[in-house]
C-alpha cells in the first residue's frame, strides 16, 4: 500500500508541476508579440532553447536519481530526480508545440479538415457538464467525450471559447501525460531507463501524435501497459529469497491487473480505436498465457488469465459506460440510426503495412533496433514479450483491416503507425541500454581481464559519461525537427482564419472575419435565446466549430452520430430545391423527426442561396464528394423566412 501511495503522490506532484510549466510557457509567450512562425526564425531558435532546457532538466533528474541510488546515497536526491524527469518531459511538449504556435491562437492543423470537427465538439462541451453530440440537438454523444468533456471544464476554468481554448488544452493535456507516462516508467524501470524512455517516447508522441492530441494522450501509455497487462495476466511468482526453503507463493500482478482495467477504462472514453487495439492485444496476450499453462509451463493455474482478462474486461467496461451509457441507452431504446461510415477511409497508407523500421534516419534505425531486440530476447525478456505482442497486434489489426475490405469496410490499420512505432522505440531504447551497458562493462576491463577496481570504476564511469552525451545529442537532434515534421499543420494554424476573425501571419482574413456580424444578426433576431438553444444549417468552414450552435447537419458522415440520420438530413435538405414558396418550404423543414432550423447560413448565387453538402464515396480515395443545394431566392420569401446580407453570406432566419 505504501509503494502505491508513493506513487500517486509522485503522479500527483508531476501533473501538477507539467501544469505549471505549460503555463508560464504559455503565458510568457503570449506576452510578447512574435513574428509568424514560417516568416522569421525567431521562434524556431526560442523552440530549441525550450528544448535543449527540457534535455538538461531529464539530465539533472537522472544524475540526482543514480547519485541518490547509490549506496549511502540521499533519498531527496532520488525524489528530486523522479520529479525532475517527468518535468523535462512536460516541458519538452510545451516547448515544442507552444513556442512554434505562440503567435497564433489556433493549435495545430488551424480548422482545416479533421480539426474543424474536433474544435467544434470541444465549443459544445464547453456549453454543458453533461454529454451533448458535437453536431445535433437532443441526442447523446456518439463520439468519445473522455478528452473533450475535460477539455470544456479547463475552458469554463480559464473563461475561454472552446475554440481559443483548443490549443492550451491540447498542450496542457500532452504535457501532463508527458510527465505522468514518465513517472510510470520510472515505476517500472530504473529511474534513468525510466527517463530516458519516457523522454523518447514523448519526442515520438510529439513528432507522429500530437496533431490529434486526445489519441496522442492514449498512444502514449500503451507500451508501459502493455508490459503492465503482460503481467498481469502471466504473472511472476514470488518465490522465497536465495536459497531459503519455503513453497513458492501465489502468483503477483494484482496491481498490473487493476492498473490495465483503469486504462481501458479511460482509454475507451477517448479514443476507441487504440482502446480496441490495447484490448486486443490484450486477449491475445492471456490466450498465449492459458496455454503455457496449460502446457506445465507457469507457476500459476491455468483458469489465472482467463479471470484475470475478464476482470479486467468488466472494470474498463464499467469505467467507459460513465461516457458511453447515455448513447448504448438511446441505441437500445430504439432510437432509428444510420449505420454510420466512421471506417469508411482507405488511404494509400492503409494499402500497405506501415515498416518504419525501413524508413531510415534516426527514427528507422531506433526502430529496426528495437525489432532485432525483441526478437533476440523474447525469450528471456518479460518487456520484450510484451512489446512483442504488441507489435503482432498492430501487424494483425492492418492485415484484418486490409483483409475486411471485401466486405465494404475497413479497421483503420492505418491510423495505428504512431502506436507501432512509439512500441519500437521503446523497445530500440532497451536495445541501446543493453549495448551501452556492455561498453561500459567492457572499459572497465583490459586483455579479457578485470582492471583493478579503482581504475576500472574510472573507466566505467569516462565511458557512462561518454554514451551519456552521444544519447544526449542524439535525442536534442530528433528533438529540434520535430516543428519541420509538422511544418504543413503549424503553417495551417498561421493560415487559418481564428473566431477572432484575425490570421496569426497578419495576412488579409478570410470570410471567417464575418463571423462576429453574422452572429449579431442572429441574437438580434432571437433575443434572449443562447446559442446553445438555436439549430444553424451552416456549410461555412469553421462556423460552428467557434460557436456552440447546434448543428442542423454534421461535418460529414464520418463523424457524425448515428442516432441523428446523416442521410436522412442530406436527403431533406436537397429536397429544398424542389419548393417554389416560402409555404412549402417551410413545411419542408418542419416536417422531419428532428428539430428544424432556425437559421440558414448559405452563400447567395444568381438564382437562390447555395448549401455544400457532403456524401460518403468509399471506397474512392478521397472518401468525400463535396456537392451543393441551392435553395431558390423565391422559396425564402414571406413570412416564415427573414433574410440579411452579411459579407459573403446571407444569414436567412427561419420562423
Amino acid at each position: 500500500m505504501r509503494p502505491a501511495l508513493r506513487g500517486l503522490g509522485l503522479a500527483g506532484a508531476a501533473t501538477l508541476l507539467a501544469a505549471v510549466v505549460t503555463a508560464v510557457v504559455l503565458v510568457g509567450f503570449s506576452l510578447v508579440t512574435f513574428p509568424a512562425y514560417g516568416n522569421s526564425n525567431v521562434l524556431r531558435a526560442l523552440t530549441v532553447v525550450g528544448q535543449t532546457a527540457a534535455l538538461v532538466l531529464v539530465v539533472v533528474g537522472i544524475l540526482a536519481a543514480r547519485a541518490g541510488e547509490r549506496p549511502g546515497g540521499r533519498a531527496g536526491l532520488v525524489r528530486l530526480g523522479k520529479l525532475a524527469a517527468p518535468t523535462g518531459s512536460a516541458l519538452l511538449v510545451a516547448a515544442t508545440l507552444g513556442i512554434p504556435l505562440a503567435a497564433s491562437r489556433l493549435y495545430l492543423h488551424g480548422v482545416s479538415v479533421d480539426q474543424e470537427f474536433r474544435t467544434q465538439f470541444l465549443s459544445r462541451s464547453t456549453t454543458s457538464p453533461g454529454l451533448p453530440d458535437m453536431a445535433y440537438a437532443d441526442l447523446p454523444s456518439f463520439y468519445p467525450s473522455g478528452w473533450f468533456w475535460l477539455g470544456g471544464r479547463f475552458a469554463n476554468l480559464a473563461g475561454l471559447e472552446g475554440w481559443a481554448a483548443f490549443k492550451p488544452w491540447s498542450i496542457l493535456s500532452l504535457a501532463v501525460a508527458a510527465a505522468l507516462v514518465t513517472v510510470l516508467w520510472t515505476r517500472l524501470l530504473r529511474t534513468d531507463l525510466g527517463a530516458v524512455v519516457g523522454l523518447v517516447s514523448t519526442a515520438m508522441m510529439l513528432t507522429y501524435g500530437s496533431p490529434e492530441p486526445y489519441g496522442a494522450v492514449v498512444a502514449l501509455f500503451i507500451p508501459p501497459v502493455l508490459i503492465l497487462a503482460w503481467h498481469a495476466v502471466h504473472p511472476t511468482a514470488d518465490r522465497p529469497a536465495g536459497d531459503a526453503p519455503g513453497p513458492v507463493q501465489r502468483p503477483s500482478g494484482i496491481a498490473a491487473t487493476v492498473a490495465t482495467m483503469v486504462f481501458l477504462g479511460a482509454s475507451a472514453s477517448m479514443y476507441t480505436l487504440y482502446t480496441a487495439l490495447a484490448a486486443g492485444t490484450v486477449v491475445l496476450m492471456a490466450v498465449i498465457a492459458t496455454l503455457l499453462a496449460l502446457r506445465g509451463r507457469t507457476d500459476y493455474p491455468a483458469w489465472l488469465p482467463a479471470a484475470r482478462l475478464a476482470v479486467i474486461g468488466v472494470g474498463s467496461l464499467a469505467i467507459a459506460l460513465l461516457v458511453w451509457a447515455p448513447y448504448l441507452l438511446a441505441s437500445l431504446g430504439g432510437a432509428p440510426a444510420d449505420s454510420g461510415t466512421a471506417l469508411h477511409y482507405l488511404p494509400d497508407s492503409g494499402a500497405r503495412l506501415p515498416l518504419p523500421m525501413t524508413a531510415g534516419g534516426l527514427t528507422g534505425l531506433v526502430c529496426l533496433a528495437g525489432l532485432i531486440w525483441i526478437v533476440v530476447r523474447a525469450r528471456s525478456s518479460r518487456r520484450a514479450q510484451a512489446l512483442g505482442l504488441g507489435v503482432a497486434a498492430v501487424y494483425l489489426w492492418c492485415l484484418a483491416s486490409m483483409a475486411v475490405t471485401v466486405l465494404g469496410t475497413t479497421m483503420l490499420g492505418f491510423r495505428l503507425e504512431p502506436v507501432l512505432i512509439g512500441l519500437l522505440m521503446v523497445a530500440g531504447v532497451f536495445a541501446i541500454a543493453d549495448v551501452a551497458g556492455l561498453l561500459v562493462r567492457a572499459a572497465g576491463r583490459q586483455n579479457g581481464s578485470d582492471r583493478p577496481a579503482a581504475e576500472a570504476t574510472g573507466y566505467r564511469r569516462r565511458a557512462s559519461a561518454a554514451v551519456g552525451v552521444v544519447a544526449a545529442l542524439a535525442v536534442l537532434a530528433q528533438v529540434q525537427g520535430i516543428p519541420d515534421h509538422l511544418h504543413e499543420e503549424i503553417r495551417l494554424a498561421y493560415t487559418d482564419t481564428d473566431g477572432a476573425g484575425e490570421r496569426a501571419d497578419r495576412f488579409p482574413p478570410g470570410p471567417e472575419s464575418h463571423y462576429a456580424d453574422v452572429n449579431a444578426v442572429i441574437a438580434e433576431a432571437f433575443p434572449g435565446r443562447d446559442k446553445t438553444d438555436l439549430v444553424v444549417v451552416s456549410t461555412a468552414d469553421a462556423f460552428l466549430a467557434y460557436n456552440p450552435y447546434l448543428a442542423y447537419q454534421a461535418v460529414t458522415s464520418h463523424y457524425a452520430n448515428p442516432l441523428g440520420r446523416y442521410a436522412d438530413r442530406n436527403a431533406a435538405m436537397i429536397a429544398w430545391e424542389e419548393a417554389t414558396s416560402g409555404e412549402e418550404l417551410h413545411a419542408l423543414m418542419t416536417g422531419t423527426d428532428w428539430r428544424g432550423p432556425d437559421v440558414i447560413l448559405a452563400r447567395p448565387t444568381g438564382d437562390g442561396y447555395s448549401l455544400r453538402l457532403a456524401e460518403d464515396t468509399y471506397p474512392n480515395d478521397p472518401n468525400v464528394r463535396r456537392f451543393s443545394v441551392t435553395i431558390p431566392a423565391e422559396a425564402v420569401s414571406g413570412p416564415h423566412f427573414e433574410v440579411h446580407d452579411v459579407g459573403p453570406f446571407a444569414v436567412i432566419v427561419v420562423r
